[in-house]
């Protein structure tokens, strides 16, 4: 299927995760163009040469998601450098710590709110006049099925997780009346570094990492694993496609789980 995704322009904050590695790669794969964000340099020249891209076809920034200065300038630089966005993809996020509530902190809650929640919005209020100008485009947030299966003693997570899922939901009907769809994808556990650390916050060193996925992934209707970075990633190029136009505020579940409706 071609999902005409060949010379769009995609900004991607969180470039150099696991995750967002894997949605660099697929846009490039369609012959995208994508700006991407990273919390260093080093981190964007390891990546780049990795990427084998056609030449002009991909650029790293430093951004510091916590800051509304450098979101603002990414977006600005992202769109100088290829001339327009059309597709915007808020990755970028925080995994917080484990604490029941009575050792919960406000500083905790900010610093996770920060990236899960006011980093996408800040996200979307930059890239949207482009978007309101062309009268297309996509959004597609990377949220977590956190936004529907409360966890005890991850209060600041799910609580973000929920709250980016309404955020992403109301700007779906601002943008989608000038024609830019907007949805989210909620993965379950996803094979990568962050969950490592998961692990070690819920678990600490009673289960093995095999363990640890076991128990995660029990109730999955399907294989009881993880799910893969790029199964994630091809979820997003579906969603950012004209092929899902007529889709809008939906969050998709990628956790081979029968999950609770949204």
């Amino acid at each position: 299927m071609d999902l005409k995704l060949k010379d769009k322009v995609v900004i991607l904050t969180g470039g150099t995760g696991g995750i967002g590695t894997a949605i660099v790669k697929a846009f490039l794969r369609e012959g995208a163009k994508v700006a991407f964000s990273s919390t260093s340099q080093e981190k964007i020249d390891k990546l780049i040469p990795t990427l084998n891209a056609p030449a002009g076809t991909v650029a790293g920034f430093v951004a510091d998601m916590n800051k509304e200065e450098d979101i603002k300038n990414f977006v600005e630089g992202a769109k100088a450098k290829f001339g327009t966005i059309d597709i915007v993809v808020p990755n970028a996020g925080y995994e917080g710590k484990s604490h029941p509530v009575q050792d919960m902190t406000l500083e905790l809650f900010e610093q996770t709110y920060m990236l899960n929640v006011f980093s996408v919005m800040l996200m979307m209020k930059y890239a949207a006049p482009t978007l309101i100008e062309k009268q297309s485009g996509s959004v597609v947030v990377i949220a977590s099925a956190a936004a529907y299966e409360p966890t005890a003693g991850n209060s600041a997570y799910v609580s973000s997780k929920y709250a980016v899922a309404g955020l992403t939901k109301c700007v779906a009907l601002e943008l989608g009346a000038v024609g830019v769809h907007v949805n989210y994808i909620c993965p379950g556990p996803v094979d990568t570094p962050m969950m490592l650390r998961i692990e070690k916050d819920f678990f600490g060193d009673s289960m093995t990492h095999e363990q640890a996925m076991a128990a995660l992934s029990e109730h999955y209707a399907l294989d009881k694993r993880y799910a893969k970075p790029e199964e994630v990633a091809d979820a997003v190029l579906f969603l950012a496609s004209e092929v899902s136009a007529h889709t809008a505020g939906m969050g998709m579940h990628i956790d081979s789980k029968v999950s609770a409706p949204n």
